[in-house]
């Protein structure tokens, strides 16, 4: 019996809260691949324009900056707690973008359409080189449409919320399901209705809802897929 190889790219989509990853990552893990989650991408280019002092309310100068600056996501270099490294022209700044001021403004950023459309194609060159899970919210519509899996993880609003507040509180911090779950629906609004990429299921991706499965099954399913 030939032994076949597992999907090379990976495309992991769904709304916020759906436990991409931490699925993406057990995965990537199982499949000795790269873990890349593209938000990340946007915490870069965050970074960059607070180092340089730029106006994070100039859509055109943040695009600019996002179409120039070279990003490059490769597997972890040292076991610090860490799962990839971010490197900007060729600088390891994985942690120095963790910052409390790249919190604060990265949803900023990351609203500009040129924005998105340029990380998506810095996004493409490296998901290309393949062995990559990458997760985000149109990696299978429009970053790697020829994925070779595509994963569409769905849970309800509110199993969102719990799982969220649920995070919160286990970190020691104050949580409010309400507020939680306000924000994510409006998140899902914002998310589905956006003009360029919006989140939608890629025709041929699998959908898997997660409101009855934790982590473990989920990435266990996705496994299965892969074979």
């Amino acid at each position: 019996m030939t032994k076949t190889s597992p999907p090379s790219i990976i495309a992991l989509d769904g709304p916020a809260a759906s436990g991409k990853s931490t699925v993406g990552l057990k995965v990537a893990n199982a499949l000795g691949y790269l873990f890349f989650d593209t938000g990340i991408m946007y915490r870069a280019i965050t970074w960059i324009a607070l180092q340089h002092d730029m106006d994070l309310n100039d859509g055109a100068a943040m695009t600019k900056l996002a179409q120039e600056a070279l990003i490059d996501i490769r597997p972890p270099s040292t076991s610090d707690g860490r799962t990839c490294d971010v490197l900007i022209a060729e600088k390891d700044v994985t942690w120095d973008m963790r910052s409390g001021d790249v919190d604060a403004n990265v949803s900023v950023v990351s609203a500009y359409a040129g924005v998105r459309q340029a990380l998506s194609a810095q996004q493409r060159r490296i998901g290309l080189r393949g062995k990559v899970v990458m997760v985000g919210r149109d990696i299978g519509t429009v970053v790697l449409p020829e994925a070779n899996l595509k994963i569409y993880l769905d849970a309800s609003a509110e199993e969102r919320a719990r799982r969220r507040s649920d995070e919160l509180i286990a970190r020691g911090e104050q949580a409010d399901y309400d507020t939680i779950l306000k924000k994510i629906i409006e998140r899902d609004r914002i998310d589905s209705t956006r003009a360029v990429a919006p989140l939608r299921p890629a025709d041929d991706a699998i959908i898997i809802n997660t409101d009855d499965l934790d982590a473990e099954q989920v990435s266990s399913r996705v496994l299965e897929l892969c074979k």
